[in-house]
């Protein structure tokens, strides 16, 4: 990796999966070096893969295969910005689709427990606009919501 600032996630046993997973769902994404450990560590082997690079929408990370220890939480996620419906749609039901679970207002976590939210564009324009009434109809509209619906997003941006 060339970039001098890299997120660590810590996965349990599974970084390569995770990694290979975004990968194929996120442009802009790619699974890089793999290491082996070179000796036994608390939660693995010798030989075992002990971490892989990867890049989730441009951004680099290292994924840990660290054991058990820690999970992750929504203290951390990663915001994806899509341009449409149909874009939200395929981001939202891969990560839900493969084992992850909906949560609120454009949120969802993946199999191993990572949050990531599925914002539209629309979404983040509408709630900076310096109409308030406006930003806060689109707000009222969102809490209603798990995955963003863009054109209830807009009918709330309309009024």
């Amino acid at each position: 990796m060339t970039s001098k600032n890299t997120i660590c996630l810590w996965y349990e046993r599974d970084a390569v999966d995770a990694a290979n997973f975004y990968a194929k769902t996120f442009p802009d994404s790619a699974v890089g070096a793999i290491m082996r450990a070179p000796g036994d560590y608390p939660d693995g082997k010798q030989g075992d893969v002990l971490t892989v690079e990867f890049t989730v929408a441009g951004i680099p990370c290292i994924g840990l295969n660290g054991g058990p220890v820690f999970k992750h939480n929504e203290s951390f996620s990663f915001q994806i910005a899509t341009d449409d419906q149909e874009e939200t749609d395929r981001l939202w039901n891969a990560i839900v689709g493969n084992g992850g679970q909906e949560s609120d207002c454009g949120w969802c976590k993946d199999r191993w427990g990572l949050s990531w939210q599925i914002t539209p564009r629309v979404l983040t324009d509408a709630m900076v606009d310096p109409d308030r009434a406006l930003a806060k109809r689109v707000f009222d509209a969102m809490m209603t919501m798990k995955k963003i619906d863009i054109a209830a997003i807009e009918a709330a941006r309309q009024g």
